[in-house]
């Protein structure tokens, strides 16, 4: 309270700005759930009584040896989490969000099983074992593999596959039904593999029906649909009652999808993950902040869209989120709407408001708009991924231009204080702190991707006559600069993945700016009128278009 009043004061008496840009909270107690050891050791110990719940009461003779079974198994899935998925092990939230996902899968699976044992001995319109076999078929038994491959990514899809086939089997019958092992993890496989790109809540649907046809096949494999008696095909029982466990067999797996369909936005707005279908989502272009830019920073926006290309395309080379790159790109510069005239596609040509300034003014200028990107992200609500990449997009890389500037005019102030006979250290000081982006660097494949596709467009508007081999020249030196600068430490790229980044970016830059042949004029040059009507006009002499330089 008193620091608002103190910073009252100081604007009154113009010593501080009116304006407070927005900030992300971060607070000791969220970052210590998030990575504190006892937080994860009680999502483990929540995990593990939840599983025994669901065991125990199972009525086998030995429940106890399934118990301890299923807590080697459990072991097993957090050494694969450790040593295949380190950031995921490391994430409190991402670790509820795995495990939490499984208990509702076994819990499901749970239910249904029950219920079918139930059904034995009622009468219905089938005999009771059909009866029985419909809700067998009716387990959901890709629920789990199908959601995580969703959020987290394929690999997070198999490993669900693999453990929650194993937990399912202990759950329904024991150690022994390979039946429920063998269809939960072909089935997991089947969702996992339609599932690794998915754009439309419509494509959902699509892998349900996969998904229940791989049910449906497997089946019939192991005599659970069926069978039918070919020699009486007058008897219509046997192929109602095949009618009905295949419509069962084929509908478990859709239902699968609608289950995913329903608590998959819940996840994603409870952990603060963004999937493929939300970032087609966030990539409309009629955004309001995209739609200021527009009208406000059209230099900007036309620089957004080129960097959504090429970053676009080489996250495509190396297997990266490339929605996740394009969506960023047309973000990642939101800041420049406070002061567009001061960056330099948006400035008119008879003028350059960096002339009247500082070099330290300037680069401040230029510097702000990354904070000014992050106020802007936050008051509309844009997710924590586009959030962090406007934040990085420039790591703490220098901008060399000013510097430079200020250096040039360091020496000249230096040689004209040798003559004033002025002190040294009445000289301006130049430090290189002053001209960095305040950063973080980057710190995944795609921000390094965006990042280094900016400066590379940004370059690649000084090239006086384009090139193959200027271009190439180019994205090398860029590359090279930040490598030595160490902005590309602290993200996970590889050199082989830079040298696909790299080759990308020349192919898409070679397709845009390549030079256009020089075709002749529609029109046809009338010849001045003579005084002798029987001169001949001579034809139009074909003009030779020359050779295109890409």
């Amino acid at each position: 309270m008193l620091g608002f009043f103190e910073r009252q004061r100081l604007v009154k008496k113009g010593l501080a700005s009116s304006k407070l840009r927005r900030r992300r909270t971060e607070s000791e107690f969220l970052d210590t759930l998030e990575q504190g050891v006892i937080a994860k050791i009680a999502v483990f110990a929540g995990f593990v009584a939840g599983l025994g719940l669901l065991i125990y009461p199972e009525g086998s003779p030995q429940p106890m040896k399934n118990v301890f079974i299923a807590l080697l198994i459990f072991l097993t899935a957090l050494a694969q989490l450790w040593i295949n998925h380190p950031k995921t092990f490391e994430r409190n939230s991402r670790l509820v969000l795995i495990f939490l996902v499984f208990l509702l899968h076994l819990a499901v699976v749970k239910m249904v099983l029950i219920t079918a044992d139930a059904q034995i001995g009622t009468a219905g319109v089938l005999n009771p074992l059909a009866r029985q076999q419909l809700w067998w078929l009716a387990v959901p038994l890709a629920f789990a593999p199908l959601t995580l491959s969703v959020l987290l990514g394929r690999y997070h899809g198999l490993f669900a596959t693999v453990f929650i086939s194993l937990w399912s089997a202990i759950v329904y019958r024991g150690t022994t039904d390979s039946v429920v092992l063998v269809m939960s993890l072909i089935c997991g496989f089947v969702a996992v593999f339609v599932t690794m790109r998915v754009r439309r809540w419509t494509q959902l649907l699509r892998a349900g029906v996969f998904i229940g046809l791989a049910t449906w096949i497997l089946a019939v494999m192991f005599g659970m649909v069926g069978p039918v008696l070919w020699g009486s095909l007058g008897d219509g029982l046997h192929w109602r009652a095949l009618g009905w466990q295949s419509a069962v067999a084929v509908g478990s797996g859709v239902l699968t999808a609608l289950l995913a369909t329903l608590v998959l936005p819940i996840f994603q707005t409870v952990f603060r993950i963004t999937t493929d279908i939300s970032w087609l989502e966030l990539s409309d272009l009629n955004h309001p902040l995209l739609k200021r830019l527009t009208i406000e920073a059209p230099g900007t926006y036309h620089h957004s869209l080129v960097v959504a290309n090429l970053s676009e395309a080489a996250a495509e080379a190396i297997g990266a989120n490339a929605t996740m790159c394009r969506v960023c790109s047309y973000f990642h510069d939101i800041g420049k709407l406070v002061k567009p005239e001061y960056f330099t596609e948006n400035m008119r040509r008879d003028r350059n408001p960096h002339d009247e300034l500082a070099p330290t003014m300037s680069a401040l200028i230029i510097i702000a708009h990354v904070k000014e990107g992050v106020d802007l992200a936050l008051k509309h609500g844009l997710n924590q991924e586009v959030i962090d990449l406007i934040q990085q997009h420039h790591g703490t890389s220098l901008v060399f231009f000013f510097y430079k500037r200020a250096l040039q005019q360091q020496e000249d102030a230096r040689a004209g204080g040798k003559i004033m006979n002025m002190r040294e250290e009445d000289l301006p000081e130049v430090r290189e702190e002053s001209f960095r982006y305040s950063g973080p660097r980057p710190q995944t494949k795609e921000a390094a991707i965006v990042s280094l596709a900016d400066s590379i467009e940004s370059a690649s508007r000084s090239l006086e006559r384009v090139t193959p081999q200027k271009i190439d020249q180019l994205i090398g030196d860029i590359i090279q600069a930040r490598l030595i600068d160490g902005q590309l430490k602290e993200c996970d790229l590889t050199m082989r993945e830079l040298e696909e980044v790299a080759e990308s970016f020349k192919h898409t830059l070679q397709s845009m700016m390549h030079t256009r042949v020089a075709y002749p004029s529609g029109r046809t040059e009338r010849p001045e009128r003579t005084e002798r009507r029987d001169t001949p006009i001579p034809a139009p002499r074909p003009s030779v278009p020359p050779v295109s330089a890409a």
